[in-house]
């Protein structure tokens, strides 16, 4: 970043992109709150229709709600990385900002 106008352009395409990822995060939230739930109610309703020790019912729903769980897990890391990347939006942002002040007080000197 050499001039004031490629700072300004490089705060505006991260402002945009921070933005996208609010709805990103919150899209990836409520995916994984249904996954997870979906889980659990397979865990829940197997549980009940198993037949056996406490400890046969519990392993069969678990068996059979795996795949379910797998998949909240799979949204859960996406969720993360969505969060990793919005703390990296953040600090880039930071990043371009001292740079900015930087090539403000270049420009200011050199005038």
């Amino acid at each position: 970043m050499e001039t004031p106008g490629q700072v300004i352009k490089e705060l505006n395409l991260i402002r945009n992109q921070s933005e996208k990822g609010i709805e990103v995060l919150a899209e990836a939230e409520r995916k994984w709150i249904e996954l997870e739930s979906e889980a659990d109610k397979i865990e829940q309703t197997e549980f009940l229709k198993a037949q056996g020790t406490v400890a046969d019912r519990t392993a069969i729903s678990k068996l059979k709600s795996a795949d379910a769980r797998f998949q909240a897990e799979l949204a859960k890391a996406e969720l993360n990385r969505v969060k990793s990347k919005i703390k990296q939006l953040s600090e880039s942002l930071m990043a371009v900002m001292a740079a900015g002040k930087l090539v403000e007080m270049e420009w200011r000197t050199t005038k």
